[in-house]
């Protein structure tokens, strides 16, 4: 279980940098994406969501 989630929020970490990194915000205007940070940070949690809502 605690796996799982480790590796849901590494997964999530990663692919939110890479949104960062390919999309980011161009206005300036999205909280979520227009800092590195924030956005790793967003997809730790949204993997460690989605690892720990799969059985």
């Amino acid at each position: 279980m605690i796996l799982r989630l480790a590796l849901g929020a590494v997964t999530g970490a990663v692919l939110g940098y890479g949104w960062y990194k390919l999309v980011g915000c161009s206005t300036g205007t999205c909280p979520l994406t227009s800092h590195p940070v924030i956005s790793t940070v967003y997809g730790a949690v949204l993997g460690a969501l989605v690892a720990s809502s799969l059985h």
